[in-house]
């Protein structure tokens, strides 16, 4: 009876070390050094640790549209290893930012100027909705489908959100199901609609 015992708390051990490691696995990798370089470029001054890249934003005009600026690994490199990034998020009036997922971050959104309604979706289907105010902040569960809409039909709003790794990724709910290769005949049994249903929204998203 003893051993039996024994085995269960040595299998339920492995188990929950398995599940801690890839749960710290699912986000970026740790480094062993303070930063990473490119293998091309073999030393570095402060200014590979400065980002300019959002200069042109600060006293610019609204944009037309929604505009993200972003300040990941792929325009900051020395972000590589570090596990953070940012964005710029600029609403015009009554435009919104389209339901997506970052699957490797969540993110955290401070709303700088204006209102926002924001809102996700968790894994039972409910959604959590919220009008936020001027200095809120907001987080959206890493993965989660989420979406933020500017109701104000005369206000832009401007928010900066953060992010838990170098390269959060973004997937478009809209570009992944419309805009991809999978066969309209799939797309119409999945949402229980017909093939010219289908054409016409991805018409719509062109």
């Amino acid at each position: 009876m003893e051993s039996k015992t024994s085995s269960c708390i040595v299998l339920l051990a492995l188990a929950t070390s398995l599940v801690i490691f890839q749960m710290a696995s699912a986000g970026d990798p740790d480094i062993l050094t303070d930063f990473v370089l490119p293998l091309s470029v073999p030393s570095v001054d402060a200014s590979y640790f400065t980002f300019s890249g959002l200069r042109g934003i600060v006293g610019a005009p609204s944009p037309e549209k929604f505009k993200v600026t972003k300040a990941a690994m792929t325009e900051f490199p020395a972000l590589n290893g570090q596990s953070v990034s940012y964005a710029i998020l600029q609403y015009p009036a009554g435009s919104v930012n389209p339901v997506h997922t970052h699957p490797r971050s969540a993110e955290l959104l401070f709303l700088m100027s204006g209102t926002l309604e924001v809102g996700f979706i968790d894994t039972t289907n409910k959604i959590y909705t919220q009008t936020l105010q001027t200095g809120d902040v907001f987080v959206f569960p890493k993965g989660l489908v989420h979406y933020q809409y500017n109701a104000d039909a005369e206000n832009c709003a401007w928010g900066i959100s953060a992010f838990g790794s170098a390269n959060a990724g973004t997937v478009s709910v809209p570009n992944s199901v419309f805009n991809t290769s999978i066969p309209d005949n799939i797309l119409a049994k999945s949402f229980k609609t017909d093939i010219i249903t289908i054409q016409k929204i991805k018409a719509g998203l062109t």
